[in-house]
C-alpha cells in the first residue's frame, strides 16, 4: 500500500515539477508547501512512531530537515530554469559552471540528509532515524531520475555542442 502512495506523490511531484520550471517564488512555495504535507502524511505512515518524546523530538527534526531540504529544492528549481534557458547556446565555460553548480547542489542535499540521520539518531533512535534515511534516499533517487528523464541529454537536440 506505501508503494501505491509513494507512486501516486511522485506523479504529483513531477507533475508539479514541470509546473515548478514555468512559475515565481511564491507559486514555488505553494506547490513545495502542498507536497511536503502529503510527503510528511507518507513518512508518518512509513515510520509509524509511537506517540511520546521521541516521536515529538523526530518530528521537530523533521520538520527543521524539512525547511532546509525546501530551500535546497528551489536552488534546484533555479538550475534547472537556468538549463533549459541556455539549452543549446551553452559554451564549454558556461557548461563546466552548470555543472559544478549541480555537483555542489547534490553534495548539500547529501550532507543535509546525513546531517539530519545523526541527530534524529541521538534524538529517536537509531531505527527512526534509519527509516528516516532510507526514505529521504528513495525520494533523492525517484527526483533526480525524473528530473533527469524529463531533460534532454546534452547534444540531444542537435545543438552546437
Amino acid at each position: 500500500m506505501i508503494m501505491k502512495k509513494l507512486s501516486l506523490f511522485f506523479i504529483s511531484l513531477f507533475i508539479s515539477g514541470v509546473a515548478l520550471a514555468q512559475t515565481n517564488k511564491e507559486d514555488v512555495d505553494i506547490i513545495q508547501s502542498v507536497l511536503g504535507k502529503e510527503k510528511k502524511a507518507l513518512v508518518a505512515e512509513f515510520l509509524k512512531l509511537e506517540a511520546g518524546p521521541k516521536a515529538d523530538a523526530f518530528w521537530k527534526l523533521y520538520d527543521e530537515y524539512e525547511t532546509e531540504r525546501k530551500a535546497l529544492g528551489r536552488e534546484r528549481i533555479s538550475l534547472l530554469e537556468k538549463y533549459a534557458n541556455t539549452y543549446g547556446t551553452t559554451d564549454d565555460i558556461q557548461m563546466d559552471k552548470q555543472i559544478k553548480e549541480i555537483q555542489v547542489l547534490q553534495e548539500k542535499t547529501d550532507k543535509l540528509i546525513i546531517k539530519y540521520y545523526d541527530k534524529i539518531k541521538k534524538e529517536a533512535g537509531v531505527k527512526t532515524a534509519a527509516q528516516f534515511y532510507q526514505l529521504e534516499a528513495y525520494f533523492l533517487s525517484v527526483i533526480r531520475a525524473t528530473i533527469l528523464n524529463s531533460i534532454p541529454f546534452i547534444g540531444e537536440l542537435n545543438e552546437k555542442w
